[in-house]
């Protein structure tokens, strides 16, 4: 290593500390002899052991540096024999993955060359240098746990997309996913192995033999035996599938779990390591020994509290020090094994990371002493290792090691200077700094030593497989009560130790968000605020890369420390300032949407497109928000302008980095988040939309208008964020209806913002995604328990069965101990109490954000489509996730907090004001869903009644071209309970048909509202117009979906009658199915309409009455004799019992008609119940067998020909009493003997009528109607129905003007 300077010539200007306070006192330099003893006190020879006085040289700061170099230079002789060419070795000395050749499909390698990522089926790649003698041995750094194959090929290995490393006869690998060894054939090997795993692949060429270890425990020798000889070499070789990702290390960092007798490929920088080791034994000296001035001695010093205090002596020495040290600390091996070795050991004293100041002493004495590059470069290589270490440290009981390597990036990141540097420059740009949050779960619980942690695993077996509680609840048994408990007690004892890891984490939260450090520059909060936005726009401008986003078990994590730290900084502000929101009444103010200070990116708004809405609510940004938007923003920008700007860009940045990152030669922009633990993406940022933002300089007047300009994010101050004095910052353009008083720092909005994006991003799947496990107890504990039940019943002569049993029982008791400590894990991680909190919270800021948004009239179109989202999947993880682990009732506000979510669902599932179909769609289920429980239906019901009245009136809007099945659901939902034999839970027919089926398809217990069916009464009654547009639509959509689905089992009848049996398509069964339950719910609204609102069809004051009853009446006789003839189409489909069709059967659609039916003919006044019979006997359609089929009357010609076939059982509504009570089949008994009556007497007085006199267009009604002008004529009932959607006449194509009754003379 050359010297960078002679004697003490250095080019620092000052060496006083960055930190330290002006020194009052100043010491000069210590007599020579003081000084001697004190350099050879420091500079001790290579065995610590100082020579006598007598005999060792004088030294002073003159010839120091000659007395360094020889010190440094000793044993230099016996290092140079290393550094030679290892025998048994071919290939570069520095080892990387070969992206040139080698490999097999797309790959996409990282810049350092030692991290891979796949990106094809089955992509190969291998590394560059070979080993044919000796034992040799690397890591791979499991990043994420699917499909891979690691192990050593030949040079002569071919790959392709099926086959891999262990495919071929000369290649071996390990599989932890399948847990499988591969060399052509496979047999079982080793353990699973999961992401934050560390596999050692070890060959030993002199034996013969591969064997793998993970995280340094050994799984055995895997191959013996391989072939050796003449030209046979090996090189690390790995195949993996898509989206997998590893890291290697030949050797270019300390392994891990290094083994005796085997080297890594790479050989360790030994001078160099050397030189670091004495360097760094001289600067503890330094530490160590002070110099007693004025008794002119040595003395001891205690390191902990060690302090610089500007002394020349000291500062020289060590200047001298850093001066080798300094180089050293560039090379990732020597940071990772030197310094920080060094600074762990410090920490290792225990206590608070504040009684360390030693850490901040020596990063102060590194940005004093060192190179601004050199400074960077060790604090990047520094931060890069622990988060590395951090990563891929195994779970241990205690979590010791993860709390060790977070205590020491506190102790970094609590250095100004040092902070501020790795946040402008490293933390988002260069790493993965989110895995600092993230707590991994471990998938071997026995070496995460869960077993001794939680002793006793328990797991609930009062739960059905949908999760429920089963109605058959026993009572807990003492044995139980006391393993419950003790597992809870384990919980607890795993709850408090992962707490001391979040505290870390927040710890550094806070660090990073502090805005009082404005020494040198920018506070780190603001430097944090737009490296987290462009964080954000990251993961949501690139949903559809991977490689690119930010995995979703990190960000679970990132969201609930960022919520801790933020709420800590928003309380405490609070404290300060009386007048502002503690965090409970935490919310987004409107302005925020619209007035350009906060980017966006590309994410929908309510109201459309952002340029879209510029131009259309460009007058009320101006009158409302004294918001003028700058002309230029309003010129629309082409697509291709955009891609040519990203094409640009893209190749900018390509350009400025080796294109060999490629292991395709840099035909795609390199991935962000890739295998490499730390190394994550090239410092650029693509920004594709202006960034509208506005930042006034001086004072505004209270009308003027702000005019806007453009900035982008890095070009944002404290001052565009916080304001100044006339300056609202964020909070610029507060409309009228926003209250004008203090919310918190501005700053802190930007950050709850950004919360509310993160959980829509991929917070919320990941919450659904880890409930699997739970799941997967429930499945192993019902297994166990069918199992135990077994074994009591098999009889004592079946040993063989008995031991089979036994055998079974002993599996899943295992698998559910492992599963009940994972769950454990997951429960304390992710679905704690706490965590449960996080995301009430969370829902509560949604709400008051679309609360104060709405206000604001029009500009609530402003206002980001993922607040509607996170409001509603919040709300759903709340209810479905996080229970019956936790109570959501428990929450404190929940009842309030159910009440104004449904508020917004009610409002806004039908505001013109959201234009995007995705969201109307998704507000639609969400009330469907709400409606479906008996507590969110009640709040609901608790909103102000105009609300809900407006609510009814939405749903009840005509069905035409609007998604109107999530409509129709949410009145059949308000209905279920009330309806004829509508209370069941699960289809009745399929409890008769498959009593002991477990997967059969239940139904929410009937919860019906009779308040919203009274609004929908009145509304329907005093709204003329709106009931015969709305029922009209309903009978429209009932003819389209009963005949496509008649359609439809014509056509899966024809296939099964086919001699070949062709199979039905699954998706065809699925929309047949779909078909038939609209149909049944469009026919329960009806039900429900007759019931509420019988006046609608049968007063004929109404002008639409008759019209819609015989429409009514048509469709119902169209529905019965498709359902009910003897031996047809619907009873040969049902027969077949194809799957996809359990749903399709007589009973949900007879009884739904029938309920009509009833309340027509029987539950009405006389006169009604005349009107209704008349109507329905006087269609051509009717048949009276129809009617006796509901109570199993057949007629007697059916009878006779199906007297063969005895065992033919007939549908009756009496098979099914326990779902259809005595009062409701007595009114069908009445109704059958009413309709016969009525039947025969017509067919009595029905006089024959010639042809000429019925109706022209439907043969089956007089003539009782004539146009004006034309003339025409036909029945009323047929000009009606035309009239709706034709003004033309049906015969002569004139308009016409009116119609008038038609009485045919009686001379004629």
């Amino acid at each position: 290593m050359t010297s960078r300077g002679a004697g003490t010539a250095f080019s620092r200007k000052n060496f006083r500390l960055s930190t330290e306070p002006e020194k009052s006192k100043v010491t000069g330099i210590v007599n020579s002899r003081l000084l001697n003893d004190y350099l050879h006190r420091v500079f001790t020879n290579a065995d610590g052991n100082q020579p006598a006085a007598a005999y060792r040289k004088h030294l002073t700061f003159q010839n120091l540096q000659e007395h360094l170099e020889r010190l440094l230079a000793e044993e230099n002789g016996s290092e140079d024999s290393r550094d030679q060419v290892a025998e048994g070795r071919l290939g570069p000395s520095t080892v990387v993955l070969d992206h040139t050749s080698g490999f097999e499909g797309l790959l996409l390698v990282d810049d350092d060359l030692l991290g891979v990522i796949g990106h094809s089926n089955f992509g190969s790649i291998r590394a560059t240098t070979c080993v044919f003698k000796g034992k040799w041995i690397y890591e791979v750094l499991i990043s994420s746990q699917g499909l891979m194959q690691i192990g050593w090929c030949t040079l002569d290995c071919r790959f392709n997309q099926e086959e891999g490393v262990g495919d071929t006869p000369d290649s071996y690998a390990y599989d932890g996913n399948r847990v499988r060894k591969w060399n052509v054939t496979t047999t079982n090997y080793g353990k699973s192995w999961a992401a934050g795993d560390i596999v050692s692949c070890l060959i030993d060429l002199d034996e013969g033999t591969i064997a793998f270890c993970l995280n340094g425990m050994s799984l055995g020798t895997a191959f013996d035996n391989i072939t050796r000889g003449a030209g046979m070499a090996y090189f690390p070789a790995i195949s993996l599938s898509f989206k997998e990702s590893v890291a290697f290390n030949f050797g270019s960092r300390p392994l891990r779990y290094p083994v005796e007798g085997y080297r890594p490929l790479q050989d360790p920088p030994v001078a160099d390591l050397v030189k670091a080791q004495k360097l760094l034994g001289y600067l503890k000296n330094v530490i160590h020994v002070g110099i007693d001035v004025t008794e002119g001695k040595l003395v001891e010093k205690d390191t902990s509290t060690w302090q610089l205090q500007g002394e020349p002596t000291v500062l020289i020495t060590l200047a001298h020090i850093f001066n080798y040290f300094s180089p050293l600390m560039c090379k990732v091996y020597l940071v990772e094994d030197v310094l920080m070795t060094f600074l762990l050991s410090i920490l290792e004293r225990g206590g608070a990371v504040d009684a360390h100041p030693l850490i901040q002493q020596l990063l102060d004495l590194m940005w004093l002493l060192m190179e601004e590059y050199e400074v960077h470069e060790c604090l990047k290589q520094l931060l890069m290792s622990l988060l590395r270490a951090y990563r891929f440290s195994p779970i241990i009981p205690d979590l010791g090691l993860q709390i060790h390597y977070l205590r020491l990036t506190i102790a970094v990141l609590k250095h100004e200077k040092s902070r501020k540097y790795l946040l402008s420059n490293v933390l988002f740009d260069v790493l993965r700094s989110v895995v600092f949050f993230y707590i991994k779960s471990p998938l071997r619980v026995e070496e995460a030593g869960l077993q001794e942690l939680i002793p006793t695993t328990w797991w609930p077996n009062r739960f059905t497989k949908e999760g429920k509680e089963s109605k058959e609840v026993k009572e807990e048994s003492a044995e139980e009560r006391l393993r419950r408990r003790a597992y809870e007690r384990g919980c607890q004892r795993l709850k408090k130790r992962i707490e001391v890891v979040e505290g870390l984490q927040v710890q550094i939260l806070k660090l990073l968000l502090n805005n009082k450090d404005r020494g040198g520059g920018e506070a780190s909060r603001y430097i944090f605020l737009n490296k987290f936005r462009k964080f954000l726009q990251e993961n949501a401008s690139n949903r559809g890369n991977l490689t690119v986003l930010c995995p979703p078990e990190y960000m679970v994590c990132f969201l609930h420390r960022l919520i801790a730290a933020l709420r800590f900084f928003w309380d405490g502000h609070k404290a300060k300032t009386p007048a502002a929101l503690s965090s409970e009444e935490a919310y987004v103010p409107p302005q925020l949407f619209y007035n350009g200070k906060v980017d966006y990116f590309d994410l929908q708004r309510l109201g459309g497109l952002l340029s879209h809405l510029k131009k259309t609510l460009k007058d009320d940004l101006a009158a409302k928000a004294n918001v003028l938007i700058d002309p230029a923003e309003l010129q629309a920008v082409t697509m291709d302008d955009l891609d040519e700007d990203e094409e640009s860009a893209t190749s900018a940045a390509q350009s400025q980095r080796p294109s060999a990152a490629l292991a395709i030669g840099g035909a795609l922009a390199r991935p962000g988040w890739l295998s490499s633990p730390t190394l994550g993406r090239a410092n650029r940022f693509l920004s594709t939309a202006a960034v509208s933002l506005m930042n006034p300089r001086r004072p505004l007047g209270a009308l003027e208008k702000i005019k806007v300009r453009t900035l982008s994010v890095e070009q944002r101050t404290e001052e565009d964020i916080e304001g100044t004095h006339g300056n609202e910052g964020l909070l610029l353009g507060r409309p009228p209806e926003e209250p004008d008083q203090p919310i918190t720092e501005n700053s802190l909005l930007e950050v709850l913002d950004g919360i509310v994006m993160m959980y829509n991003l991929s917070v919320h799947q990941q919450l659904g995604k880890m409930v699997g496990v739970s799941d997967d107890v429930n499945e192993y504990a019902m297994a166990l328990k069918d199992t135990e039940e077994k074994i009591s019943r098999c009889p004592k002569r079946r040993r063989d069965i008995h031991e089979e049993l036994l055998k079974s029982q002993k599996v899943f008791s295992e698998k559910l101990n492992h599963l009940s400590r994972r769950l454990a894990w997951i429960n304390v991680t992710i679905y704690s109490k706490e965590k449960m909190q996080d995301i009430y919270w969370l829902l509560r800021v949604c709400i008051r954000t679309i609360e104060h948004g709405d206000r604001t009239g029009s500009l609530f179109a402003f206002m980001p489509e993922f607040y509607l989202s996170v409001a509603m999947n919040s709300y759903s993880a709340l209810k479905n996730y996080f229970s019956p682990v936790n109570s959501m009732e428990e929450l404190p506000g929940y009842d309030e907090t159910l009440m104004r979510l449904a508020a917004i669902l009610a409002k806004h599932f039908a505001d013109s004001r959201i234009v995007g179909t995705d969201i109307r769609d998704s507000l639609m289920q969400a009330l469907a869903s709400y409606v479906c429980y008996p507590h969110s239906l009640r709040a609901v019901e608790r909103i102000p009644e105009e609300q809900r009245i407006s609510m009814m009136k939405n749903l009840l809007a005509p069905y035409e071209q609007r998604p109107w099945a999530q409509t129709n659901w949410i009145l059949v939902r308000l209905w279920r309970g009330c309806g004829f034999g509508y209370r069941y839970t699960r289809l009745p027919h399929l409890l008769k048909t498959k009593p002991e089926d477990a997967s059969l398809p239940s139904l929410q217990k009937p919860c019906p509202s009779t308040l919203l069916q009274r609004h929908m009464a009145d509304l329907l009654r005093s709204d003329r117009d709106l009931a015969p547009s709305f029922l009209n639509s309903v009978l429209n959509q009932l003819n389209w979906a009963f005949s496509e689905f008649i359609g439809m089992i014509q056509e899966i009848q024809q296939a099964a009658e086919r001699l070949e049996r062709n199979f039905v398509d699954s998706r065809q069964l699925k929309v047949c199915a779909t078909c038939f339950d609209l149909s049944v719910s469009l026919l329960r609204v009806l039900e429900m309409t007759v019931t509420l609102a019988p006046e609608i069809f049968l007063d004929w004051n109404r002008p639409s009455s008759e019209l819609l009853l015989r429409r009514l009446a048509q469709l119902l006789n169209q529905v019965l004799n498709r359902v009910t003839a003897e031996r047809n189409l619907f009873d040969r489909v049902v027969n077949l019992r194809l799957p996809g069709l359990e749903s399709v059967d007589h009973y949900p659609i007879l009884v739904a008609v029938t309920g009509i039916l009833v309340r027509l003919l029987v539950d009405t006044d006389v006169q009604g119940a005349e009107r209704a019979t008349a109507v329905l006997l006087a269609d051509p359609c009717f048949q009276l067998r129809s009617i006796q089929y509901l109570l199993g009357h057949a007629e007697p010609s059916a009878l006779a020909a199906a007297a063969p076939a005895t065992d033919k059982r007939h549908f009756s509504l009496h098979t099914y009493t326990e779902y259809i009570s005595a009062e409701e089949l007595a009114k069908v008994e009445k109704m059958l003997s009413h309709l016969s009556e009525e039947s025969k007497q017509a067919a009595a007085t029905t006089l024959p009528t010639s042809e000429e006199d019925l109706c022209p267009i439907c043969y089956a009604h007089p003539i009782s109607a004539i146009f004006r002008p034309c003339s025409h004529k036909s029945c009323k009932a047929c000009i009606n129905q035309h009239l709706m959607n034709n003004k033309d006449c049906f015969f002569c194509k004139a308009t016409i003007t009116g119609v008038d009754d038609f009485t045919k003379p009686a001379s004629s």
